[in-house]
């Protein structure tokens, strides 16, 4: 039995894993990643476009095109493996273009909106 620390969202737990044999076993071959999903082709230079992390569905948009927001300002809202997750805003800036709206339906690097 060998004992570890492990650490999830700061909490740390103490878990032990019995050694079943000296043998080595293969790992599984990893999932293909699908292609991401190209930007639209009129994106400017110094635009930078939001791209979702996950597939799911677009709850709520509160990413308006002209409209000014901060680093860290929500976007929207995606929902994934029924948790609401908060798109948000990775720089100051003013959206461009918004891509999805409420109850949209989206793909892992489907763009979102983009900012400028």
């Amino acid at each position: 039995m060998r004992n570890f620390l492990v650490n999830v969202n700061g909490t740390t737990y103490e878990i032990g894993v019995e050694e079943i044999s000296g043998k080595v076993i293969p790992a599984a071959k990893p999932a293909e990643v699908p292609a991401a999903v190209p930007a639209p082709a009129k994106v400017a230079a110094g635009t930078k476009t939001i791209n979702a992390p996950m597939p799911g569905n677009i709850l709520s948009v509160s990413a308006k095109p002209g409209a000014a927001v901060k680093a860290g300002e929500v976007l929207m809202i995606l929902e994934a493996m029924k948790m609401e997750n908060e798109i948000l805003s990775p720089a100051d800036g003013t959206v461009e273009e918004v891509f999805v709206q409420k109850g949209s339906t989206v793909e892992t690097a489907s763009p979102l909106c983009t900012i400028k």
